[in-house]
């Protein structure tokens, strides 16, 4: 089933991320941002399981956008 996102907020030019989304049927948050890729960044990173990913959230788009509840 496809996911149906509903557009949260963005401090983006243009339409560029990043940019926060909210899955309608389950009230999780998306986020659309830059991947982490350096190798030294990444292996800061704990408990990382199979298939996730990481981006870079700048703070004013989480305090500004997301929900809070």
């Amino acid at each position: 089933m496809a996911l149906q996102l509903r557009l949260l907020g963005t401090t983006s030019d243009k339409g560029k991320c990043p940019t926060l989304y909210e899955d309608v049927a389950t009230g999780d948050i998306v986020v659309q941002g830059y991947t982490v890729t350096d190798g030294e960044d990444v292996a800061q990173l704990q408990n990382v399981l199979d298939g996730e990913s990481f981006v870079r959230v700048p703070r004013e788009l989480l305090t500004r956008f997301a929900p809070k509840e």
